[in-house]
């Protein structure tokens, strides 16, 4: 099981130096002049974008006053953790946003995901996930592709963690009617996914197509709340690619109501027979046979 990785740490670290700087009435400039950095550089560290040596940190904490033994050793360990990074060997095959959004969940007390299109990761079987991951990235074959699966279904191993956060899925109900791996692989997924909605701790709802249009058809998101000073963090994941981190309070507030309206909107009790109803649909329905390319000669 990962352990909360560096960009975790990281910004636990960041926010502990910005506290540690304002009780000393330092501003960022007379820091940087003191330490003899370019302002950037104290910048970037407290912006979490970068992380910061054993010695820099040390002669950092002895201008911001701090010389207690075990404060000392609270913000060293902080900043040796925030250089290990979990899931190293996918360094290279999985995006970085993507690395980011694993070490958060380890580190989260509540997981608030919603998925207009798919079903959320954390739930897939691995067929569907194998489907999805050819359909997304279909330039990667063989191995490579074995172990991009490999590397996203071990992060369902949270899933069965002593201190796992507690989780909330809501998924449109088109997700669960798309032939993802064809009817065979979709069945096994969407049985899978009643069952895991019995499971302690994990919360699966889905928004019917009898609520028309909503609110979550602006796209997919992700809600992180963690246990003390850490900030609420807002994931997005766009078409392009892309995927943005905020912990913009207004920002993470807002998509927090926004959940809580899809909520209201998808009734716990709805989802075994929507389910049941989708898989029905499915019933006698032949396998697709794979395509075969016939050369004929002239």
């Amino acid at each position: 099981m990962a352990t909360p990785g560096a960009v975790v740490q990281r910004r636990q670290l960041r926010t502990e130096l910005k506290k540690a700087r304002t009780k000393a009435g330092l501003t960022q400039l007379e820091v940087a002049a003191r330490m003899d950095w370019s302002p950037s550089k104290l910048i970037r560290i407290e912006a979490g974008q970068v992380g910061v040596s054993t010695n820099d940190l040390r002669a950092l904490l002895h201008e911001y006053g701090i010389v207690d033994q075990q404060r000392l050793d609270y913000f060293l360990e902080l900043a040796r953790a925030s250089r290990k990074m979990p899931y190293r060997e996918y360094r290279g095959l999985l995006p970085k946003p993507y690395m980011d959004l694993l070490s958060y969940e380890v580190a989260a007390s509540i997981v608030r995901s919603f998925e207009p299109l798919v079903i959320p990761g954390l739930l897939q079987i691995e067929e569907y996930t194998r489907a999805t991951s050819l359909a997304f990235a279909p330039h990667i074959t063989g191995e490579r592709m074995d172990r991009a699966v490999e590397a996203r279904l071990q992060r369902q191993e949270l899933l069965e963690s002593e201190h796992r956060p507690e989780f909330f899925f809501i998924i449109d109900e088109a997700a669960i009617h798309r032939w993802t791996g064809g009817p065979g692989v979709m069945k096994s997924q969407l049985l899978h996914l009643k069952e895991m909605a019995t499971r302690p701790g994990i919360s699966i709802q889905i928004v019917p197509f009898s609520v028309g249009a909503h609110v979550g058809l602006q796209g997919s998101f992700v809600l992180l709340e963690f246990n003390g000073e850490m900030d609420d963090i807002l994931y997005l994941e766009k078409t392009s690619g892309d995927s943005v981190f905020s912990d913009d309070t207004e920002a993470t507030s807002r998509y927090l109501e926004t959940f809580w309206a899809l909520e209201a909107q998808a009734p716990r009790e709805d989802l075994p027979r929507l389910i049941d109803r989708a898989i029905e649909g499915m019933n006698g329905v032949p396998e697709a046979r794979p395509s075969v390319e016939v050369s004929v000669e002239a």
